[in-house]
């Protein structure tokens, strides 16, 4: 296993940076022990919820029963491994965005011939992996959460993710780090292309030998968080490339030495192939509807934090005499987290009346998503969405953006999906630059950092041409290749391997 920790892409790491990566893996092997001696088994099996829509196959490693995506009901192989088509979506649960972007890599693979298999390294439960990861994702989450606080935010939270994650000393400790998660690689083929959907993965599939690894980057801001050199990094905006090639501002005031070329590719935006394929007909139905006075359809993606939850119900208060008089329809998509629509209901009791939920049932679900899509159906009030599965709850948004109007959602990595967009406040000043992207390329408003601005912006879609406006960039940044992010992805992928 290389070290490299200590110099990256050519520039050096103090030696108190070095011993705090140092330490910081030590802590983990002290709190959950170091597996590099195990020899954990691997097997495969379709993923019950997104294999047949995605052509999806789960990596499960080691005990079957340790593993978070395990299905009892499904058949396992130990040799179902494509050698000639085959590509690893390396990811983590952390939030809903990484699943969602890998979502979106597994779409293209399967449209471009390719078998995506599944490997989510938050999911082998019986793994050092898998533990220091779900430390790291509680700890993230935590701050989410504390983040409601003022102070919190300001002195500790937007600095931690704008320039604490930013400094090259914090990607030395990561693949100290990365170097407890390679073992879950031990047992996978080496020639199959990986492309890792957050930086962990694919930095433990570099430290474990992989041969053709991508690490696709999510945000718009540059940050040696997401630096996995021995990997070809993509990203999705040309400020983002400008950014990583040059390593800007990642060492302080010090001018870094640069990525080298091929290890940064612009791709564009990391979209779904059934989204990219039908934005025509999409945003040709938006402005139908608007032109006809049709219910304006938004579309909420309350995440479990809590850290919005006040601006969400500020939105659905505002909607709701709109929503009765016929101006407005909302869709509500709270997750995998029932207690927040249920709380929602408490604190606007109001909601009860005009509202249809679709909650655990995934064929109601993707029959309401087709309903959505029929210019004859009349849809009216409120619906609410909760899934109790990580996959349905995060593709439940998927199925919903194409028959919505207006998404409105923090800038996060849903900052980049062909759909018109209202942004909330952000958690994590990176963010922001994922709102500031869609601005300037049309497809989505700025952050609105307060509950005033955000009923305002609501209020000019509804009383402008504003949506309209829209609709007619997503079309024109299709053409320009903005949304073709994931096929470039794969597509890297695969010419590393001369597939």
């Amino acid at each position: 296993m290389k070290e490299r920790s200590s110099v990256i892409f050519g520039n050096g790491i103090s030696a108190k940076d070095l011993r705090k990566a140092e330490k910081s893996k030590s802590k983990f092997i002290r709190r959950f022990g170091d597996d590099s001696d195990r020899d954990y088994p691997v097997a495969i099996q379709k993923n019950k919820y997104i294999g047949d829509p995605l052509g999806v196959r789960n990596v499960l490693v080691g005990d079957p029963m340790q593993n978070a995506h395990y299905d009892k009901d499904l058949e396992m192989s130990a040799e179902d491994w494509d050698q000639r088509r085959g590509i690893i979506v390396g990811n983590i649960r952390m939030g809903f965005g990484h699943y969602r972007i890998s979502m979106a890599i597994a779409s293209a693979a399967n449209y471009m011939g390719y078998v995506p298999y599944w490997m989510d390294l938050n999911s082998y439960r019986e793994t050092t992996c898998t533990k220091v990861i779900s430390a790291q994702n509680d700890l993230y989450s935590l701050g989410s959460r504390l983040s409601k606080n003022p102070l919190f935010n300001r002195f500790v939270w937007e600095p931690m993710n704008y320039e604490g994650f930013r400094a090259l000393s914090y990607n030395s400790s990561d693949q100290k780090n990365a170097e407890l998660m390679a073992p879950v690689f031990k047992n996978i083929p080496k020639d199959i292309p990986l492309i890792g959907t957050h930086v962990w993965p694919a930095q433990a599939a570099v430290h474990a030998g992989m041969k053709y690894v991508v690490n696709a980057i999510p945000d718009n801001w540059p940050m040696a968080l997401h630096l996995s050199e021995g990997s070809v990094h993509t990203v999705q905006c040309h400020n983002a490339y400008m950014g990583y090639r040059i390593l800007n501002g990642m060492n302080g005031d010090r001018v870094c030495e640069p990525m080298p070329q091929d290890s940064l590719i612009y791709t564009g935006h990391y979209i779904d192939h059934e989204l990219t394929e039908n934005i025509e007909d999409d945003c040709s139905a938006r402005k139908l509807r608007h032109e006809n006075d049709k219910p304006m359809r938004f579309l909420l993606t309350i995440g479990g934090a809590g850290a919005q939850k006040e601006i969400f119900a500020a939105i659905i208060r505002y909607l709701l005499p709109r929503i009765r008089s016929g101006k407005a329809v909302l869709f509500v998509n709270v997750g995998d987290y029932r207690t927040v629509w249920d709380d929602l209901l408490r604190e606007i009791p109001e909601m009860k009346t005009l509202s249809t939920e679709h909650m655990g049932n995934w064929d109601d679900t993707r029959k309401f998503s087709e309903r959505i899509l029929d210019p004859e159906e009349n849809i009216v009030g409120i619906h609410g969405f909760w899934h109790s599965n990580i996959f349905e709850a995060v593709y439940c948004t998927n199925l919903l953006m194409r028959g919505c109007d207006v998404l409105v959602t923090k800038p996060s990595e849903l900052a980049f999906y062909p759909v018109p967009k209202l942004f909330i406040r952000r958690v994590g000043k990176h963010e922001m630059w994922g709102a500031i992207h869609s601005a300037e390329i049309g497809d989505g408003t700025l952050e609105c950092r307060d509950i005033p601005h955000t009923l305002q912006m609501i209020d000019v879609f509804l009383n402008t041409s504003l949506l309209d406006e829209m609709c007619d960039n997503i079309v024109m940044n299709k053409k320009s290749g903005i949304y073709n992010g994931a096929y470039k992805v794969v597509e890297t992928a695969a010419k590393l391997k001369n597939m």
